[in-house]
């Protein structure tokens, strides 16, 4: 295969193509756009095909020892999901895995959950075939008609079939309200119809101010990109939720717009990493820019740091005392001092709504558009990422 094939588009952003749609229906023949405004839909069909599915045998056993969650990529992205609207408080732990197999303590008394887009990548495929020989419960996730249902039938374990529409990376809500409402079943989280009907409904709005037609200025995700643009991202959660929802924008930042890009937790950047505010990309070059220079003529020495933090100004769900995130909201405040200090110019998104899924909702929402919008001012395809497939072929070989 040719390295070069599908490697296309420009190093310098092109503002006016994001106001143009002709122009963004032509660079994304793959649909991208499309894919990720049916979120939304994706909560509803998932939450219908899990409630077709056999999950309450799950609960014929009663809690779990331990609950494992056995997937790559997005499908990996659905434990920390779990994980985190769980909560602290969740009476066991709630464990996201991504090497293949499950480890080695897992037995009769656990529960393992297998997650894969495409039904058959090594890791799900692996953790299920180990949970049946363990005498684990096992839950598998996945295409329909894959090699990870013929492993869940083997195992006589209930499957959710998750219809194959869109990459895995477009596919996050399909994946992972079947992962959530199976935790349901065991008694581990808390979501009721109600989450999951303004979840969508949240990510149905949200797709619509994001949507191509809407020009840069009203529309949220076209100015992030912007503001992205010929830059080294940063992104910071301020909780454990908003954290989820950074490493997200981490990996699709990665993927769709090919950006190298810096994701975490806020409380893990104070301990180190908000020292590359400090740094050559950041207030040592803002402190020897030129503010006369004209920002088009910039080479590789304009490159700066931009930082997007995430807030979750929510209350603590998993607080009996209901107090809001002190500590979390004064780190952010000082972050966003700090940058402010040092020249780097700071985004911030704040999550919205009354459950912890909705939350997360608004949170990853405007940062996925914003992922695809950033690729197609480079003229990239966001759905189509030659090293992806190239790095499958090579491993494969």
């Amino acid at each position: 295969m040719d390295g070069t094939a599908g490697v296309s588009g420009h190093r310098h952003a092109d503002e006016a193509l994001l106001d143009d749609p002709a122009l963004l229906a032509e660079h994304d023949p793959g649909g991208m756009l499309r894919f990720t405004a049916s979120a939304g839909a994706q909560v509803r069909e998932s939450a219908a095909l899990a409630a077709e599915a056999n999950l309450s045998v799950l609960g014929d056993d009663g809690r779990p020892r331990a609950v494992v969650i056995a997937g790559i990529g997005t499908a990996g992205r659905t434990g920390d999901v779990l994980a985190t609207v769980a909560g602290p408080r969740c009476p066991v732990p709630v464990i996201p895995h991504r090497s293949a197999g499950v480890p080695g303590w897992v037995g009769a008394a656990d529960v393992v959950i297998a997650v894969s887009a495409s039904g058959r990548s090594p890791e799900a495929l692996g953790a299920a075939e180990a949970a049946h020989r363990r005498g684990a419960r096992l839950v598998a996730v996945g295409a329909p008609d894959s090699q990870l249902q013929s492993v869940a039938e083997r195992a006589r374990a209930p499957f959710i079939p998750v219809p194959r529409r869109a990459p895995a990376r477009a596919s996050l809500w399909a994946l992972t309200v079947p992962v959530l409402l199976a935790a349901r079943t065991l008694g581990l989280v808390k979501v009721n119809e109600a989450d999951l009907a303004e979840t969508a409904a949240r990510l149905d709005a949200d797709a619509d101010r994001c949507r191509p037609t809407a020009e840069s200025f009203v529309n949220p995700a076209k100015s992030l990109a912007l503001g992205l643009s010929g830059s080294i991202p940063i992104v910071w959660g301020s909780s454990p939720l908003a954290t989820v929802a950074a490493r997200r924008f981490g990996d699709t930042l990665s993927a769709n717009s090919r950006y190298p890009v810096v994701s975490g937790a806020l409380g893990e950047a104070g301990r180190g990493r908000v020292g590359l505010l400090d740094g050559v990309f950041g207030g040592l070059a803002e402190g020897e820019r030129d503010i006369f220079a004209d920002p088009g003529d910039a080479g590789d020495e304009g490159v700066r740091l931009r930082l997007v933090l995430l807030r979750d100004g929510g209350l603590n769900a998993d607080d009996d005392t209901d107090e809001p995130l002190a500590v979390e909201e004064r780190r952010a405040d000082a972050v966003q001092t700090l940058a402010d200090r040092r020249g780097v110019r700071c985004d911030v998104v704040t999550a919205e709504g009354g459950s912890a899924l909705e939350r997360l909702a608004s949170l990853v929402a405007v940062p996925d558009f914003a992922s695809i919008y950033l690729a197609l001012a480079h003229g990239l395809d966001p759905m189509a990422v030659p090293a992806i497939t190239e790095m499958k072929e090579l491993a494969n070989q």
